[in-house]
């Protein structure tokens, strides 16, 4: 059994990313648009991490930051699934919530 992932990017003259559209056949997800995607892949001959970042004309300087914030969130997740470092994955969440707290991506608290 297989599952393949697909990401479709729309260039303009100067190779920008216009549109980006991306295919999972295992969620049943065709042609559904992303305004960014941040891939890494374990190289295990090199032993590290390479990466392609992308995000097209669309994506606003708000949007980028939440998209940061919430994958550093996710990133803590993994860490933890994988490793049981459940330590540093706070750790990480920590730094999760200074971060939306100095770029203002909280929800102010409800008021009584």
């Amino acid at each position: 059994m297989t599952s393949d992932i697909l990401f479709k990017v729309k260039l303009d003259q100067h190779k920008v990313p216009e549109q980006i559209h991306w295919d999972a056949t295992d969620n049943n997800v065709k042609n559904r648009p992303a305004n960014a995607v941040m891939l890494s892949v374990w190289d295990p001959a090199e032993q590290n991490a390479l990466r392609v970042d992308l995000w097209t004309k669309e994506m606003t300087v708000d949007e980028m930051k939440k998209f940061i914030h919430q994958s550093l969130l996710m990133m803590a997740d993994t860490l933890e699934r994988a490793t049981g470092e459940k330590i540093m994955a706070e750790t990480m969440r920590d730094f999760g919530q200074y971060y939306a707290e100095k770029l203002d991506l909280l929800d102010p608290p409800a008021q009584p």
